[in-house]
């Protein structure tokens, strides 16, 4: 599901995320739990402040953030 994230960019563009909206709700990101490099993006899991984890892709290419799976 494409997704519109809010990054914090340091010293690249879209660094990691610190908050992104799933349909009317703004979710915070209160902490990256982990992160690597796919062949198609960079993924980041992360909890937000509603309690549940989320698995977020960044593709560069298309500059495209995606919700790949969100968990308890």
């Amino acid at each position: 599901m494409k997704i519109e994230v809010e990054c914090y960019s340091g010293y690249k563009l879209n660094e990691r995320p610190i908050k992104f909206r799933i349909g009317d709700s703004v979710l915070f990101v209160e902490s990256i739990e982990d992160e690597w490099r796919g062949t198609d993006g960079t993924y980041f899991r992360v909890h937000a402040d509603d309690g549940n984890n989320y698995i977020l892709c960044y593709i560069e290419a298309s500059d495209t953030w995606l919700l790949q799976s969100a968990s308890r």
